[in-house]
């Protein structure tokens, strides 16, 4: 069972969310915050797989809020957006957001959503991800300059095979994805994800495609 805290602070649009997750056979709500501490105290207590993450809400906005789960490792955290690549959005990617959705997402979507996040798979609709990749990378057209990008020689703690898992990530491609095109197993893809970030000193694979936007591998 997929373990989900849902943090939304409209309590209508809460309940629906909730409504939609319980349908799914290996999906369990474990919690409910309607405002960003309690989704901390929440991910804290129960150590959800997923927490859906609203970006504004009361007492502690959603950034600061993947900001504490994320530095605490306490779940992946799957950010719901209106996408308008504001402030919010870009502050939840620099946190360590593990994956976006649109807030308009059908119900079928929602779902496969916090899947594919449990899997370790952050990337997600790549509609969102790669255009927001693209818009942060870029500076986000002034909205979200880079906070003096990366220096290239971060890339020598990798290995060759490392190095193109983070091209792939790049390119937004999924672990099966990756797994297909360097011919491995993907369980030996998600190891290599999981190094990279730790050599990186990243939090999610959103800023691991971020960083190969940047460097242009």
């Amino acid at each position: 069972m997929i373990r989900v805290v849902v943090a939304e602070d409209q309590s209508a649009v809460r309940a629906g969310l909730v409504l939609i997750l319980r349908s799914a056979s290996d999906v369990e709500v474990v919690g409910e915050a309607a405002d960003g501490e309690r989704a901390v105290e929440l991910a804290r207590a129960l150590r959800p797989d997923v927490v859906l993450m609203d970006v504004q809400m009361p007492l502690l906005d959603g950034v600061g809020a993947t900001r504490r789960i994320a530095a605490e490792h306490l779940a992946d955290v799957l950010v719901l957006t209106t996408f308008d690549l504001d402030e919010y959005v870009f502050g939840t990617l620099r946190a360590g957001a593990a994956g976006f959705l649109l807030k308009s997402a059908e119900a079928a979507e929602l779902i496969d959503a916090v899947r594919t996040v449990a899997r370790g798979e952050g990337l997600i609709a790549p509609a969102v991800t790669r255009r927001l990749i693209a818009e942060f990378a870029a500076g986000g057209q002034g909205r979200a300059p880079r906070e003096g990008g990366h220096d290239p020689s971060v890339l020598t703690h990798l290995t060759p095979r490392e190095r193109e898992v983070l091209s792939c990530l790049g390119e937004g491609l999924s672990n099966a994805q990756i797994a297909v095109r360097l011919d491995m197993a993907e369980a030996t893809v998600k190891t290599h994800v999981s190094r990279l970030l730790a050599k990186l000193e990243l939090r999610s694979r959103v800023q691991a495609a971020v960083l190969a936007q940047e460097l242009g591998i």
